[in-house]
């Protein structure tokens, strides 16, 4: 996926270092059967298939065993993903922006922690087979425990100098072989599979939990023009400031 959005692959050795996340927009949040469109100027609309762990109780500077005991349940999170403006945003090295906050999806339903708890394996991951198809063709498959980190792990390191409160949602990240369509890019090398269109239907299937569909709809309005920053000439701002001592 990084060859597709960054234009660069291999993995980096900092992503072995901590879990590395972003914020996500809690107020583009859709359900179940939901109709999602592409944002403005998105041309290359994509899903991605992750688990999401939902926040219980509230903690600060956790560690791994206490986070265990303020995760409250399991969900299907879609993040959805305007490739196309995803990768000119990531060029600026801040992180993804429109491209992410226009649109993620949960459901079908929470599963308590106590429910999948049985699954858990010795390393504390959960084995569940996730797939995704788009208009009944299936294009990915992996294991969730395939995760880098366990989500205690990963609830502890959000809680690290903040709080984390009931109903916060850390998703897993995206799974691998076909998750999302922008790894399958970076594979190959082309948009193969194209990316979604006006009618598609993305269904993604988590074992034991259940399958979160939704519908993609008309894309938005073609994006409002906005004024290129101004281009400030440093010498001459340096010469007005020292003129101005």
């Amino acid at each position: 996926m990084r060859a597709a959005v960054q234009d660069r692959g291999g993995v980096p050795e900092s992503w072995y270092v901590a879990p590395h996340f972003y914020f996500t927009n809690p107020y583009a949040v859709n359900g179940p059967g939901a109709v999602v469109s592409a944002p403005q100027g998105c041309r290359e609309l994509d899903f991605e298939l992750e688990v999401a762990a939902v926040v219980g109780a509230a903690g600060r500077d956790l560690s791994v065993e206490q986070a265990t005991e303020h995760l409250f349940g399991y969900t299907i999170l879609n993040d959805w993903s305007a490739r196309d403006l995803q990768r000119v945003e990531m060029q600026v090295g801040l992180g993804p922006a429109k491209g992410k906050d226009f649109a993620n999806t949960l459901g079908p339903v929470l599963v308590t922690a106590d429910e999948l708890a049985p699954r858990l394996d010795s390393d504390g991951f959960l084995p569940l087979l996730c797939t995704a198809h788009v208009n009944g063709v299936e294009v990915g498959r992996d294991v969730l425990s395939n995760m880098g980190w366990t989500f205690p792990a990963i609830l502890a390191y959000a809680s690290r100098d903040t709080v984390i409160a009931p109903g916060d949602v850390l998703g897993s990240g995206t799974v691998g072989n076909g998750g999302c369509l922008a790894e399958l890019w970076g594979r190959r090398g082309r948009l193969d599979p194209p990316p979604l269109r006006a009618g598609d239907t993305v269904s993604l299937t988590v074992d034991g939990i259940g399958t979160l569909t939704n519908t993609v709809g008309a894309p938005a309005p073609q994006a409002l023009a906005l004024p290129g920053a101004r281009r400030r000439d440093r010498a001459r701002h340096r010469a007005e400031t020292a003129a101005t001592r």
